[in-house]
């Protein structure tokens, strides 16, 4: 199992075990704080049961955005589904907003017809506390846990059973005033806490619309990736790092320096190791890393040079009018000019290199516009003899 993986796994856990944890709790205080607000003629406390209710919603929509968001990426959701977690989190934000508005315009109506509030029972102050202690219990636990698994959507909602627990607070001072004689205060108390929902809301619906438009890691979480992928044997430097959030992970793509006379297969087996590095890291679900023989934001590739065909062509039937052949042609195309390396087959070197003299490599490399054309041939090195077999 990949750290990604084992990292999804975790916290899908984690997600369900706290959030249930919250909706066992919020039921319960729910239920006492319509009840008793209506009893005690507590507005400020019924607008704190309504927002409790709301959490339960909220955490309703946790857990199947949390489900949604562990699914194995698809034919249509290539990258996976991470991003659920994000448009949970925008739903929760203007669930939010709506229920705070919904406050305000309900405490405001109260207030308004101040002769029509009856005074507030001290059984409503006695909830209220209870609310505040548990829901600030509640907080601690959820956002321990939602920090150990680095879960965005866990800890907005961590912090909002903090904003809770302040609400909770207000509730509590309102009811204080209203029984010692202050009516007033029960309404403003009820008005404050639609406020600071409605805040939360905003922040959260914020946050989660910037992810959706592909915001980035933050610098510091972007200059560690770089020197993942600096610490990669070959990689020479690294540029055009880009990132993008998928839910609580990043999409990473950048380009790598390596040294530019390497074969394909070595640029191709160092960008493989530089992906498997920076895939390592539990930040990140997914990685494309492109490999450039120069940097090619700073240096462009200058000129028009010829294709492979063209080159072939052209050296085959210059060496072939002293009968040589080819055994490998590589090309070079780089910012200081156009190379090429040709390599000749095993043949007597004494033969071979009068042959070679005969080659105008001059006129061809002037023919090709090539910077430097370089010969060498190929060595037969000799090998060890296979060890006896056991019937020798």
């Amino acid at each position: 199992m990949s750290l990604s993986t084992a990292h999804a796994a975790e916290k899908h856990h984690v997600a369900v075990r706290t959030t249930w944890t919250s909706i066992a709790l919020n039921s319960g205080l729910t239920t006492a704080q319509l009840a008793v607000g209506l009893i005690a003629h507590s507005q400020a406390l019924i607008a704190d049961g309504v927002h409790s209710l709301a959490d339960i919603v909220s955490d309703f929509v946790v857990l199947i955005a949390n489900r949604k968001a562990a699914a194995v990426p698809d034919v249509d959701h290539n990258y996976g589904h991470s991003r659920y977690e994000t448009v949970a989190s925008l739903f929760l934000g203007g669930l939010l907003i709506a229920v705070g508005a919904g406050m305000l315009w309900r405490a405001g109506n109260r207030i308004m017809d101040l002769q029509d509030i009856p005074p507030v029972h001290v059984s409503a102050l006695a909830v209220a506390i209870i609310v505040l202690v548990s829901k600030e219990a509640l907080f601690r636990y959820m956002l321990r846990a939602a920090e150990r698994v680095r879960s965005a959507m866990l800890i907005a909602n961590a912090w909002h059973a903090r904003s809770d627990a302040a609400s909770s607070l207000v509730v509590a001072l309102g009811i204080v005033g209203s029984i010692a004689g202050f009516r007033i205060l029960d309404p403003i108390a009820a008005a404050l806490v639609g406020f600071m929902v409605g805040k939360m809301g905003w922040t959260f619906a914020w946050d989660a619309l910037q992810d959706l438009s592909d915001r980035a890691l933050d610098e510091a979480t972007t200059a560690d990736l770089r020197d993942i992928l600096l610490g990669t044997p070959g990689v020479r430097d690294v540029h055009e790092l880009r990132t993008r959030k998928m839910g609580d992970l990043a999409i990473v793509d950048a380009h790598i320096l390596v040294d530019p006379l390497i074969s394909v297969s070595e640029g191709h087996y160092i960008a493989e190791s530089a992906r498997a590095h920076i895939l390592a890291d539990a930040r990140v679900i997914d990685a494309l890393i492109h490999v450039d023989p120069e940097s090619d934001a700073v240096n462009p590739l200058p000129g028009n040079f010829p294709l492979r065909s063209t080159v072939t062509d052209s050296v085959r039937a210059a060496l072939s009018e002293q009968g040589l052949s080819v055994e490998t042609l590589n090309l070079h195309y780089l910012k200081r000019g156009f190379d090429v390396e040709i390599i000749l087959p095993l043949a007597a070197e004494k033969e071979t290199a009068s042959r070679i003299a005969e080659v105008d490599l001059d006129a061809l490399r002037q023919r090709l516009g090539a910077r430097e054309i370089r010969v060498t041939q190929a060595v037969k090195t000799a090998g060890r003899k296979p060890a006896p077999s056991a019937s020798d």
